[in-house]
């Protein structure tokens, strides 16, 4: 991405509370590629130790403190992160110093000189360095000399990994259970611990534009996602207490809750929507979808309820569904159809899920073949209460179609299975054509739209694939509330992650009880970001008011191969 004089742009993106192994999934990826982008986090608590640490320098059992450990390639002993912490990732392309290697120690110098400026402008001018030690200090070659920020890096092929970590407001108590950076006889400070009280957001702000003239541009990019959840942000299941309040496909009218609920409403005032669509309002004229009720849409119907079969073509009232029936499309839903999330977006039900049916593998099979599908996409409602996240379905299917249907391609729609490893790891083995994962919207509205879910995490689902060497894809959906710069802003983040394939469409509100829509896209601004996202290196944008994840996947898939 480039801002109008042609100048690369800085993308940062303020991500909040990440997983440090998804941290690092993202980093590797975007790494890889040639975009800059600086990703700022907090992580839960880890001890990190680089390349010259000494394990002994973690003076406690990290798993009795509620710690992790990880070895990572990074220059430095160990260090700990933890909240209250802002960890910086600056993934940029680093000048050379000649015979073709990148300036490290210019580099490192240049982060100093970041935060060295940014905590002047937070109230705290005495920062400085400290001859024969990395980081930033206060009070430096004095008995009082104490280290408020960590620098390590690593440059592969002239391009940056890992970065600096400043203490904002961290208990102080993580820094009694290590030797920071192997250093004994240094004590370690915090904003907080020197009088300046800022938020978190506010020192964003800071490292942002001090971060703008630094690395080569005076163009950013910056997206912010807000982490913190409430109980009551997150569907009833989630919760433990059963059954959700979105309405059933079935369910009387008269039972069913009407009006947006006001927590929703407030999550949305507070992401800055203030307004939307009067429920009234009629559609234009593009978004007008002539009911077809072919013989082919009537003969795939009739082979789904033989076999008891779901698809999300009717759970989630798709307006394409007469086109790809009739085109002898389906996308099957496993798992069942009860789904542990409460999306603001979504129709799917959401009550208690039910156990696994054991034999719907086997039946999605013979409906693949009944239809003579070529082309089979598969996904899952969210499964957060099974120990492997629903990924053992995947893998039956999987197995079930390529035992009766061999030249079938798959493609799979997954969950974030709540970032594990192991599971995304059991649904890659399947090696499908194409392995999709939604983001559904840019980051400011994450929170609003999916607050089960994550911004930086879905990123690192995608970019977990991208590394497993999967073609990749993912969706946009508009209309809820993000502006044009914000989705062209997510297709950057996806592009510099390696995404193959993006679809983007409009938002259609299934009841009065999901989220409003703000407003409608023109076909115009459809085919801009088709254009905007295939100039970046997507594959295949597949972009226009009704598209859908599923949406001419067949024709997506070969356009990306």
């Amino acid at each position: 991405m480039t801002d109008p004089d042609g100048q690369q742009a800085l993308h940062v993106r303020w991500l909040g509370r990440v997983h440090y192994d998804e941290a690092y999934a993202l980093q590797q990826q975007l790494q890889r590629g040639h975009r800059d982008h600086l990703l700022l986090v907090e992580h839960p608590p880890v001890f990190t130790l680089g390349r010259s640490a000494d394990p002994a320098n973690i003076v406690v059992d990290p798993s009795e403190v509620g710690a992790i450990v990880r070895h990572v390639d990074r220059g430095g002993d160990v260090t700990i992160h933890a909240p209250g912490q802002l960890v910086g990732y600056p993934i940029v392309t680093v000048p050379g110093r000649g015979g073709g290697l990148a300036d490290t120690a210019k580099f490192v110098a240049s982060i100093e000189d970041l935060l060295i400026e940014a905590l002047a402008d937070l109230g705290l001018p005495g920062a400085a360095r400290y001859p024969g030690y990395t980081g930033v200090w206060l009070d430096p070659e004095t008995p009082d000399a104490r280290k408020i920020a960590a620098i390590g890096v690593r440059i592969k092929r002239s391009r940056s990994l890992h970065g600096f970590a400043l203490n904002v407001d961290i208990d102080h108590d993580w820094f009694d259970r290590l030797v920071p950076c192997g250093i004994a006889d240094k004590a370690v400070t915090s904003l907080k611990a020197e009088g300046i009280d800022a938020s978190m957001h506010h020192v964003v702000d800071v490292i942002s534009a001090r971060a703008a003239g630094r690395w080569g541009t005076d163009t950013v990019d910056r997206a912010d996602v807000a982490w913190r959840h409430v109980p009551e942000d997150l569907s009833a299941f989630s919760r433990g207490e059963g059954p959700g309040d979105t309405p059933r496909v079935g369910q009387p009218a008269a039972e069913k809750p009407r009006g947006t609920p006001v927590r929703l409403l407030g999550r949305l005032a507070d992401a800055g929507v203030d307004q939307s669509l009067d429920v009234t309002a009629p559609k234009p004229d593009w978004m007008r979808v002539k009911a077809n009720m072919g013989p082919e849409y009537t003969r795939l119907k009739g082979i789904m309820r033989d076999l008891e079969l779901v698809t999300v073509c009717e759970e989630a009232g798709c307006p394409n569904i007469f086109e790809c029936w009739n085109d002898g499309t389906a996308t099957f839903m496993i798992n069942g159809e009860r789904c542990t999330r409460a999306c603001g977006f979504c129709l799917v039900d959401t009550r208690k899920p039910e156990p696994l049916d054991l034999d719907e593998p086997r039946r999605v099979a013979e409906a693949v073949e009944k239809l003579g599908l070529e082309y089979a996409v598969i996904t899952t409602v969210a499964r957060d209460d099974l120990a492997d996240d629903g990924a053992s379905g995947f893998t039956r299917t999987v197995a079930a179609i390529r035992d009766r249907v061999p030249q079938c391609k798959v493609e799979l729609l997954i969950s974030d299975c709540k970032g594990h490893a192991a599971s995304l790891d059991e649904i890659f083995a399947t090696r499908p054509e194409v392995l999709n994962h939604n983001i559904e919207s840019v980051a400011r509205l994450q929170r609003v739209v999916r607050p089960s879910a994550g911004y930086a995490r879905s990123l690192a689902v995608l970019a977990r694939a991208s590394a497993a060497g999967l073609t990749t894809k993912s969706s946009i959906i508009v209309g809820m509330g993000e502006t044009f710069d914000e989705v062209v802003g997510t297709l950057a983040d996806l592009a510099g992650i390696g995404v193959n394939i993006v679809t983007i469409g409009q938002y259609l509100r299934p009841t009065t009880n999901h989220l409003p829509i703000h407003r409608w896209w023109t076909p115009d601004e459809f085919a801009e970001l088709k254009r905007l996202g295939e100039a970046m290196g997507i594959d295949h944008v597949e972009s226009s008011p009704l598209t859908r994840s599923s949406y001419h996947a067949r024709q997506a898939e070969a356009a990306a191969t």
